[in-house]
């Protein structure tokens, strides 16, 4: 699975990769544990292998969006400060093109999951571990990956508008996934906000 992926692992440096993301090697096999929407996975380089530890500590193969959410990051990520200025993927390079269609990201769903009682995204934040945040009615930041959040906003229904949301980046997030893992990293993480 994600052979292409693999190959370009293979052809960088492993102490490269962890010196440029400040990941420690594993003492136990050669990769690194890596924090992917607040859960570990082990990143194996030898076996070609990402497993996620479940509950009691026991690996669990990845999911096919989860590898490549993960491997992505490990090829394309540059260790940096977050700018601090959110912006919405179609003002990322290219995401004007990208995130249209089968590519938008998921706001109906964060809309429909709590756009009539916002406060519901509080018990979110408690379960998963994000950070609130000051805006909309109810915002969660969620850490992605390192150095990668994702902030997710809602305003609730009134008697003049209807129930909105927004989600939104760090400007900075282009240097860490390419537009499609970033994609499929946020549609991992509404899965955790909003399971249906």
């Amino acid at each position: 699975m994600h052979d292409g992926l693999w190959d370009k692992i293979d052809a960088l440096d492993v102490a490269k990769i962890s010196e440029r993301l400040e990941l420690p090697c594993a003492a136990t096999f050669e990769g690194f544990e890596i924090t992917f929407i607040y859960r570990v996975f082990e990143v194996d380089f030898k076996h070609r292998e990402i497993r996620r530890l479940d509950q009691a500590g026991q690996p669990v193969p990845a999911e096919f969006l989860e590898q490549l959410c993960i491997l992505s990051y490990l090829i394309h990520a540059q260790n940096g400060p977050l700018a601090g200025k959110l912006v919405k993927g179609e003002q990322l390079e290219a995401g004007q093109f990208f995130f249209r269609g089968h590519h938008s990201l998921p706001v109906q769903d964060l809309v429909d999951a709590f756009g009539d009682d916002p406060k519901k995204l509080l018990c979110v934040a408690q379960d998963l571990g994000g950070r609130l945040c000051d805006y909309g009615d109810v915002s969660l930041e969620i850490m992605l990956l390192p150095d990668t959040p994702v902030t997710f906003i809602v305003w609730g229904a009134d008697d003049e508008f209807p129930a909105s949301g927004s989600i939104l980046f760090d400007e900075t997030v282009a240097r860490q996934l390419p537009l499609d893992a970033l994609l499929a990293a946020v549609n991992l993480a509404m899965k955790r906000v909003a399971p249906k």
